[in-house]
């Protein structure tokens, strides 16, 4: 059984689980180069529910947001790594520029952004708070930034 699922699936998946009392945790990224910061973001992020979902910028969305430069690693890649992470339970892959169609199937019960997001600025949170969902801005790890890692790697 694949982590990774189209959002369709997902949304029913997550209907079973939630029918089942499972506390459903919602965030997402272009998590392009995976580093330590992901890792404990993501941790931390389980910790707060039973089921851990990430919504995934694909290519076409990391463009959009990053420019023509990234990604770096394709949408396939991502999310395969992902799904490989032991506390990920599912990965759904969008195209748009934010996650709001994303969230609003999913319904998550908690929704996470790092702490680069003031919790009034998330994506979706005047909808998960609407039906008495969480909001949750965990703090940035500082150190590590994709954006920071390339940097470093192009200059070297």
């Amino acid at each position: 059984m694949t982590k990774i699922k189209s959002l369709s699936v997902l949304s029913k998946v997550l209907a079973r689980l939630r029918s089942k009392g499972k506390r459903i945790v919602f965030t997402n990224g272009c998590f392009d180069i995976l580093h330590l910061g992901h890792i404990r973001y993501l941790k931390r992020a389980k910790k707060l529910g039973d089921i851990l979902v990430i919504g995934l910028n694909s290519d076409r969305s990391v463009r959009l947001i990053k420019g023509a430069a990234r990604p770096i690693n394709r949408q396939s890649a991502r999310a395969e790594i992902l799904s490989a992470l032991y506390f990920v339970d599912y990965v759904t892959i969008f195209n748009e520029r934010t996650p709001k169609e994303v969230i609003n199937k999913v319904r998550p019960d908690v929704l996470i952004k790092g702490g680069d997001w003031k919790a009034e600025d998330i994506v979706g949170a005047s909808f998960v708070k609407s039906y008495g969902g969480a909001v949750v801005s965990l703090p940035f790890i500082k150190g590590y930034s994709t954006t920071s890692l390339i940097k470093k790697l192009r200059n070297e």
